[in-house]
């Protein structure tokens, strides 16, 4: 089959012919129709979450299952469906708590195995992984829910508990930056939107933000939200992941707020300064937020399908497999244009 693969870290991806995936008795092998094209793609591609060589990126994939193992009992081949990006085991204690996303024994498309930028990527433990996908959702969009989407959609439900009429700020406007935003305007909250880029607050603007902060060298970012709020954030994501957004996400808070690190902090970033003596006197909640188990995708699927939640709106470039290389590789400059890339290999 067709993937694009890389040999070496910081090495451009090219289109190659591998081998089919074996699909597991407890597995099953997806018909990538729709995959993403994400930062955590582009973390592992430049060595700093390092993965075994050589490597298919992709994780946030939607397509059609084209087999299934002897063990697996809720889906057939045909079945339309998404997958989180991390897959439980399905048999430890967190697995079968609910937990899947922090399975100690997880595997990720892309980052343990080959990935979805392929025409075809195996799923392990697929009656505990697979994500039926309604009719009335394209692949495009179900490309775009399974990482950032997904993501933002438990860290702002689960983890900030965000109410009708709560602050909410969001540090950094790519995919799940802007996929907050929206969620968190769909929920009743008001937004700030934190980003360098003018193009990514506009978007920002359009999804629902009601103030927009240009962050810089000259602005004290944290200060600025405070005193837009009224006393500070009620939940505040790091969508980016830098010492310097963790930093002023937590310092944006109010009084008993909540901090949710989304954006990946890595290598010599993996330990930002954060202001330990405010989380104790303001009595500060800070959680980490990684991914969504399938058994949860009901919720937020629910509200795409009625309307209240609009993925397709943060859909940006749809490109093809042979130039899902290059859409990777760019992501060392800045985005040219806001929204998620998403590679179609439909038709």
């Amino acid at each position: 089959m067709k993937a694009i693969s890389y040999s070496a870290y910081d090495e451009t991806p090219t289109l190659v012919d591998v081998p089919e995936p074996v699909c597991a008795r407890d597995g099953a092998v997806i018909s990538v129709r729709a995959t993403g094209v994400c930062r955590s793609d582009w973390h592992a591609w430049k060595g700093h979450d390092p993965v075994p060589l050589p490597q298919i990126p992709g994780h946030e994939l939607a397509g059609t299952i084209a087999s299934v193992g002897a063990d697996v009992r809720h889906w057939r081949v045909g079945d339309r469906v998404t997958v989180p990006f991390v897959n439980g085991c399905g048999v430890c204690d967190l697995c079968l708590s609910g937990n899947a996303q922090v399975c100690p024994d997880q595997t990720q498309p892309g980052f343990t195995g080959p990935g979805s930028f392929a025409e075809r990527v195996a799923i392990s433990a697929a009656d505990v992984n697979l994500v039926a996908l309604p009719d009335s959702i394209d692949f495009v969009t179900a490309a775009s829910l399974g990482c950032r989407f997904a993501t933002a959609f438990r860290a702002i439900t689960t983890h900030g508990r965000l109410r009708p009429g709560d602050w909410l700020a969001v540090h950094g406007c790519g995919g799940v930056g802007l996929s907050a935003v929206m969620i968190g305007k769909a929920l009743g909250a008001r937004v700030v939107a934190v980003d360098i880029s003018e193009a990514a607050l506009t978007r920002a603007a359009e999804l629902g933000a009601e103030h927009l902060v240009k962050a810089g060298q000259d602005i004290d970012t944290a200060a600025t939200i405070r005193d837009l709020t009224g006393g500070g954030a009620h939940v505040s994501i790091d969508a980016l992941g830098t010492p310097e957004t963790a930093v002023a996400s937590v310092s944006c808070l109010r009084r008993r707020g909540r901090h949710v690190q989304v954006g990946l902090l890595l290598g010599e970033s993996a330990t930002p300064p954060l202001p330990m003596d405010r989380v104790i006197a303001h009595e500060l909640e800070i959680y980490g937020s990684h991914g969504m188990a399938a058994h949860e995708y009901a919720a937020m699927l629910t509200l795409v399908e009625d309307g209240t939640l609009r993925p397709d709106r943060l859909v940006g470039e749809v490109l093809t497999l042979v130039e899902a290389g290059t859409a990777l590789a760019a992501m060392d400059r800045p985005a040219t244009s806001p929204g998620m890339t998403v590679i179609s290999l439909s038709g």
